[in-house]
């Protein structure tokens, strides 16, 4: 592979023993309080070296393939290239992201459930052949624009818990995948493999069992149509934990030494994408506006109320929200509370309080209802884990623009880099060097991938 995009627009700081990730945030609030206090990540590189080799260590030999939606960002993937993870793309522009990165098309899968027929196209001219399919139409539109397609049949799982309604639209039956075969049959269509998808959300792990048991039946069912398969996808939900990796581990791997043996010649691949980046990224955001409000105003409806009348309510609105890096608070509660930057005394007082994104829309609510220290516009919160679904497509509402990203890794990660004989000369241009006291500006190496 070609290595780093030589028109990449950012760098990553290579720290020194003494500096650590708290040091930057520091630094960059120091000059963004001086600058424009524009909202912010620093994303830890080195933590998908590392979740690179847990995974390594735990679900070897299960290749990843990363969801390029759950993060696009320049520096990801090109790590995640260099540590040669495979992608799963979702459009024609994640497919031409990867391909810019050397990425070879083996390596590459189209994964949206509906696609378009020019994105099939691109994918055939490009030589992305694997992707997933659950219905006769868009197996019938796969047939008529990329006659060399691989399709991987994504089967429903079993859990229908309230959280798991995705698993409900997506995903056929074991008995439609008869009719289906019958179809590729007709159709000329290559049938290589199957697909699942259980949620991080989702509990229960006996739904493992259940899916890659489904599985099986659907590669039996195969061999009577002449289908020869040799894919099992058992897709994403690795929430990030090492605990739940081992969890899901000792569930699943059982059962694929009986079902899928390393002699049966399948290649079992997974999903897992905010598993690598969800802790990865931090955001800082600072306070816009306040107000105070009611009390009875802010509480969840069917909550008593149980504070002293004359405590103050605070209701802050911070300079990103959720037509930027909060979009999945949409569809999904937020995995993350928000960290006070500025220092206060272990007394200080605690307030309801509620924070809002800029755009004034009744929808952009970023967290109802917490305690905060009373703060000031111009202070600053900081929120963890925001590496997952904030740093892709964003959305131009209210001329919305995207956070400033500050990339880091410690030596300690580097050499671990340079261990695994993946540190290429080329790589390195991108580093620089950050001391223990650091004193650098947005305006120095400090590069920014917009």
């Amino acid at each position: 592979m070609k290595g780093f995009l030589e028109d990449a627009n950012y760098s990553i700081g290579l720290l020194d023993e003494g500096a650590t990730l708290a040091d930057v945030i520091d630094n960059c609030i120091y000059e963004h309080t001086h600058t424009g206090k524009k909202a912010f990540y620093v994303g830890d590189l080195g933590k998908l070296v590392r979740n690179n080799i847990q995974w390594q260590n735990v679900m070897a030999p299960i290749k990843p393939f990363y969801p390029v939606k759950c993060n696009s960002t320049p520096g990801v993937l090109e790590i995640l290239g260099t540590l040669g993870v495979g992608f799963a793309c979702s459009s024609k522009s994640e497919m031409a992201l990867v391909q810019d990165l050397g990425i070879s098309p083996e390596n590459i899968i189209y994964t949206n459930p509906c696609k378009q027929a020019s994105q099939i196209k691109y994918a055939a001219k490009a030589g992305i052949n694997i992707m997933t399919c659950d219905n006769d139409i868009e197996l019938k539109k796969i047939s008529r624009n990329h006659p060399n397609a691989k399709l991987l049949l994504h089967i429903a799982t079993e859990d229908i818990t309230a959280g798991e309604e995705m698993n409900m639209k997506f995903g056929t039956t074991l008995k439609n995948c008869r009719h289906l075969m019958e179809c590729a049959k007709e159709l000329g269509v290559q049938i290589v493999g199957v697909k699942f998808h259980v949620s991080g959300s989702c509990k229960d792990l006996q739904t493992y069992i259940h899916a890659i048991s489904d599985a099986r039946c659907v590669f039996d069912m195969a061999e009577e149509f002449g289908f020869k398969m040799n894919m099992l996808d058992i897709g994403g939900g690795f929430t990030g934990s090492e605990l739940q990796l081992e969890e899901v581990n000792h569930v699943i791997r059982p059962l694929l030494d009986v079902y899928f043996p390393k002699e049966s010649g399948v290649n079992v691949i997974a999903e897992p994408g905010c598993y690598y980046v969800s802790s990865a990224f931090t955001l800082a955001v600072n306070i816009i506006a306040k107000k105070t409000v009611e009390y009875d105003k802010l509480l969840p409806s069917g909550v008593e109320q149980t504070r002293n009348d004359d405590e103050p309510v605070f209701t802050y609105y911070i300079n990103d929200g959720v037509y930027g890096s909060f979009a999945s608070k949409l569809s999904e509660k937020l995995n993350t509370i928000p960290e006070v930057h500025k220092k206060y005394k272990e007394d200080e007082p605690l307030f309801a309080s509620s924070l809002w994104g800029p755009s004034c829309d009744e929808l952009d609510q970023i967290v109802e209802n917490c305690l905060l220290p009373e703060l000031s516009v111009g202070d600053w919160l900081i929120f963890d884990n925001m590496g997952s679904g904030t740093l892709g497509e964003q959305s131009t509402f209210n001329s919305y623009q995207r956070p400033l990203i500050y990339y880091m890794m410690s030596f300690s990660d580097w050499d671990e880099m340079q261990d695994a004989g993946i540190a290429s000369d080329t790589l390195m241009k991108n580093f620089f060097f950050v001391p223990s006291c650091i004193q650098l500006s947005p305006e120095d190496r400090f590069s920014t991938a917009a």
